[in-house]
């Protein structure tokens, strides 16, 4: 199902479309501020495990990420020290994933690694759905390595490529190419792992 939210001004009855698909376990396409990605609800282990197999994701060897609503909401998932935090918030809502360890309240699926990957995207829609499920999503970009632009960018075409697979696709219009930029803030200094879009403010 291919549905048309406008990422400016959600319409929330087709917010609480997708999300009523989210807390039934399925798998949802949506667009961040940086490329497409393909989610569920992070804590259904049973959905995160299809996406990983669909994405041929290994989650005992992958940092896994999931997209929380806003910054008060991150300590629930990952912990974050004070330096930490005033760093995320300089730099969220943005194109960045911060790798953070792991609390207790996520399923042992993401404890193997120790760590996840925390987003807040600049994308009005994700952050939506994040706040109404009252769980993160998980997120992982649609890409599939040798792609055409097309494929990642056109929600038409991702939803051509992949309706069999997810419940919902959303279009929120043209998508990115550029991923997020990985920020590693595990060590006693963030270090940049992969830069993508935006640039990091310190």
């Amino acid at each position: 199902m291919l549905i048309k939210i406008y990422p400016d001004n959600p319409n929330s009855r087709e917010i609480d479309k997708v999300v009523s698909v989210l807390s039934d376990g399925g798998t949802i396409i949506y667009p961040t501020d940086t490329l497409y990605a393909i989610g569920c609800d992070a804590l259904n282990v049973r959905a995160v495990e299809k996406i990983c197999a669909l994405k041929g994701i290994n989650p005992q060897k992958s940092n896994l990420s999931i997209i929380c609503s806003d910054l008060s909401s991150i300590s629930e998932y990952a912990k974050v020290d004070t330096p930490t935090f005033k760093l995320m918030k300089r730099n969220l809502p943005g194109p960045f994933t911060f790798i953070l360890p792991t609390t207790s309240s996520l399923p042992k699926i993401y404890k193997n690694k120790k760590t996840v990957g925390i987003r807040v995207p600049d994308s009005n829609i994700v952050r939506q759905l994040a706040e109404r499920l009252g769980n993160p999503i998980l997120s992982t970009s649609v890409s599939q390595g040798n792609d055409e632009i097309e494929y990642l960018t056109d929600p038409e075409l991702i939803h051509e490529k992949w309706s069999s697979i997810a419940d919902i696709v959303i279009d929120g219009g043209p998508g990115g190419i550029e991923p997020s930029t990985v920020v590693d803030c595990t060590g006693d200094e963030p270090v940049i792992i992969r830069q993508g879009k935006g640039i990091l403010i310190l």
